[in-house]
């Protein structure tokens, strides 16, 4: 596997792209049946063996700060807790009492233990079953048989990883360059739903082919129309967007140029969350699936380090306020009139062009998975 490129080729290679009037291409053009958008078993295979199945990014560890700090939600249909435990180990468990399976844990917050709110069981952090009130009336009930019943986590690159299948591989982490760290700050947390499937509103981060037309007053008068970078890491990938100040990087000695503030990464890891660089904050968006045409948005706003003072938080505030308020609200707008239009019969396929690449190469990692490369069936 190729690595990605550092800062310094990312310049050096945007640089003469604006020399050269051109953009990073694909080979070849992928044409995904709409059908799949539509289609309700399409639909839960992908759910099965692909988000189920594999190691998704759940959160950010700066979203588990403390022992006790924990988050319940649903993943993949499924209800879940995150924890990191009094041994500062991330833990997760299906959010259900072994009693009567009512959930343990509701939002985010810190606990000491989880106790459930129906007949009281209570469990301690690492999932173990702590105290059952008058458990006279359960004899022969093996407690230690009965604690949260755990799925696989793991934490790597600032993230928590969670896998609803006991037996997935976490190798294909390595992949994954150091995205987020401990100094960074959760300033906001954002959650919405959006009547759209996953994958059109997916799709809207992996191109630049759209910034003029698309964002023609909002992020095109920075940047630049149709130049971008495009990498892809296992199934994973990552797009540049230059913005038209970084040509001032051109006078500068290749190995001293730094592109802080002079363009936006954006990370996609397979298969549903993005991970986007930006000046003054990095954001952390996970695209939970719902069902075939409804998609649960949690967004995470991080700072780019450790910032002190009011002015430095609000330039952090200020950033995400603009992409959210203005280039997201467009994006979102145009993902709902793709699904509005979505079963009209107009297109039997949606054809991606050479500028469209990480969309051919999302596809075709979904695609290689549902039709048996590294699946695996859920019980």
């Amino acid at each position: 596997m190729a690595a990605i490129l550092n800062d310094q080729e990312v310049a050096e290679k945007v640089l003469q792209h604006i020399e050269s009037k051109t953009t990073d291409t694909g080979d070849s053009i992928w044409r995904e049946p709409v059908q799949n958008y539509i289609s309700k078993s399409r639909f839960d295979t992908e759910i099965n063996q692909v988000l189920r199945g594999n190691p998704n990014p759940f959160c950010p560890s700066a979203a588990l700060p403390d022992a006790g700090s924990y988050i319940a939600r649903e993943a993949a249909g499924t209800p879940i807790v995150v924890v990191r435990g009094n041994d500062l180990k991330v833990r997760a468990f299906r959010n259900a009492c072994r009693h009567r399976g009512a959930q343990v844990a509701t939002g985010t917050g810190c606990a000491k233990a989880f106790r459930c709110n129906y007949h009281g069981w209570t469990y301690r952090l690492d999932g173990s079953l702590q105290h059952i009130p008058h458990e006279q009336g359960f004899p022969e009930l093996d407690k230690e048989q009965h604690g949260l019943v755990p799925v696989a986590a793991e934490e790597k690159s600032g993230l928590i990883f969670v896998s609803q299948d006991s037996n997935a591989s976490f190798a294909d982490l390595e992949e994954i360059p150091a995205l987020l760290n401990s100094k960074q700050q959760i300033f906001n947390i954002d959650e919405y739903e959006l009547d759209v499937n996953w994958k059109v509103f997916l799709e809207s981060f992996l191109e630049g082919y759209h910034i003029k037309p698309a964002h023609k007053e909002t992020f095109f008068p920075f940047g630049f129309d149709n130049l971008n970078l495009v990498e892809t890491f296992g199934r994973n990938s990552r797009i540049t967007f230059p913005f038209q100040r970084i040509a001032k990087l051109a006078d500068i000695v290749p190995s001293k140029r730094r592109v802080d503030g002079l363009l936006t990464y954006v990370y996609q890891l397979f298969p549903n969350v993005m991970i986007a660089v930006l000046s003054h904050h990095t954001t952390m968006v996970i695209l939970e699936p719902l069902a075939v045409d409804k998609t649960r948005v949690i967004t995470y706003s991080l700072t780019n380090g450790v910032l002190e003072g009011e002015e430095a938080f609000a330039k952090a505030r200020n950033d995400a306020e603009f992409v959210s308020n203005q280039g997201n609200a467009e994006d979102i707008a145009l993902a709902k009139s793709i699904q509005a239009s979505i079963h009209s019969g107009a297109n039997e396929v949606f054809t991606f062009g050479l500028y469209e690449k990480l969309i051919g190469h999302f596809h075709q990692s979904l695609t290689d998975l549902l039709e048996g490369v590294n699946v695996v069936e859920l019980k």
